[in-house]
Order: C-alpha cells, then structure tokens, then sequence
C-alpha cells in the first residue's frame, strides 16, 4: 500500500494509477461443457472420428468404368448384351430382306420362263369375228378361200346344209334356208369331231371340212 508522505515534505510523485488485477478464468468447466456436447453430438450423428479410422478398415469404392476403358474382364462393357441384340435383330431384317428379294426374283425368271414357253394362238384358234374382219380387211383366211362361218349366207351356205343332210345324225331335220346361224355351225362342229377333221377351226366350213364331205356326199344342189 502506497506510504503517506512525510510532513512537511512536498508531494512531488506522481500519481498512482489503478493497477487491473487479471484473475485466472475457470476454463476447465467451459472445455468439459464443450467436450460433454461434442460427445452427445457424435453419439446422436454415429460418425466415427476420422482420427480413430484404421488404415486396413477402409475400402475403396469402385470405379465407374466408361467405354474408354475397353471390355472389362467380367464380359464386356455395360450394354454390350444390348448392342449384340441390335446387332442381331438387324442382320436377321437384313436376312430376310434378301431372302424375299431372291424368291420375287426367281419367281418373275419362271413366269418369264412360262410365258416364253407358252405357244401363240394360231389363225385357226382365233375367234370368229377376227377372221371375219381379216377376210372383210383383203387378207388370206386361215381356212382357206370360200370359208363359211356363223353369219354368211348365199348358195354355198344351202349347199353345205343340202350335203350334212345326207350324213346320219349330224344335222337331223336342218333348215335348207341359206344361212349359217348357231345350229349349222353346231352341225358343222359334230362333223370335224366325229370324222377327225382338225385343219379348220370349230365349226367353220373351211378347205379340210369341205373336202372331208364333199368326199363323202354327193352335191347337194345335183
């Protein structure tokens, strides 16, 4: 404590200041607060301290393998059985693709075959009107000049019915009228069949029928 000055001496010392006395704080209590609230945290989280972690417990994540990383040992990369599908769905449309190509081929070579073996129709087979027409055009009748067919008429058409007349059965109770309709071309038709007459179209007098029965009966105008 400071000394009074002694009487009768002057006061020339300055004045005291105030001394600030530092007392010791009680940091244990506050760090084992912190130490109790850090504890009750990690048991409420469960999170080891990484501290405490040992090198021989932990384990390595694997790694995402990419495409850049090539086939993998276990088979291939991930969606390889999926690019193998593809690529076998598309060889197989590729497949019958062809497949179907080839036989639409083949069949048009053998309809080209057939058609190229199938014989052309003949004069005699053509239909009455086309050789009718081809007569009325100046052009040479298949079956021979003086030709008789469904529609004529005249002397000749009475001759011919005359002479079928005599032949049995063929032209039973015909008509002499002179002219070629439906049942003298049938008459006409019966004739060529029964005596083989092939030369001349179906029931049209041509050249071979007509020497066929005029060989067989006499004029019918005679």
């Amino acid at each position: 404590m400071p000394t009074p000055p002694e009487s009768g001496s002057s006061d020339e010392r300055p004045p005291l200041e105030p001394i600030h006395v530092l007392r010791p704080r009680r940091t244990d209590a506050l760090a084992e607060l912190f130490r109790d609230m850090e504890q009750g945290r990690e048991e409420m989280v469960a999170v080891p301290d990484p501290r405490s972690w040992d090198e021989g417990e932990t384990q390595e994540i694997p790694r995402v393998r990419t495409d850049e990383d090539g086939p993998s040992r276990g088979g291939g990369t991930p969606g390889s059985g999926s690019g193998l599908r593809r690529a076998a769905v598309v060889i197989a449309v590729a497949a019958a693709a062809l497949v179907g190509f080839g036989c639409a081929l083949l069949l048009s070579m053998r309809n080209d075959q057939a058609a190229a073996r199938e014989p052309r129709p003949t004069a005699s087979a053509a239909s009455p009107s086309a050789a009718a027409s081809a007569t009325d055009a100046g052009a040479p009748d298949p079956d021979g000049a003086g030709t008789l067919r469904e529609g004529d008429s005249g002397p000749e058409v009475t001759d011919l019915q005359q002479r079928l007349l005599n032949v049995p059965d063929i032209y039973p109770g015909g008509s002499t009228s002179g002219t070629f309709d439906a049942t003298l071309k049938a008459a006409v038709a019966r004739f060529q069949l029964w005596y083989g007459i092939r030369g001349d179209e179906t029931g049209v007098y041509g050249n071979d029928t007509r020497q066929a029965l005029e060989s067989r009966t006499p004029s019918g105008t005679g």
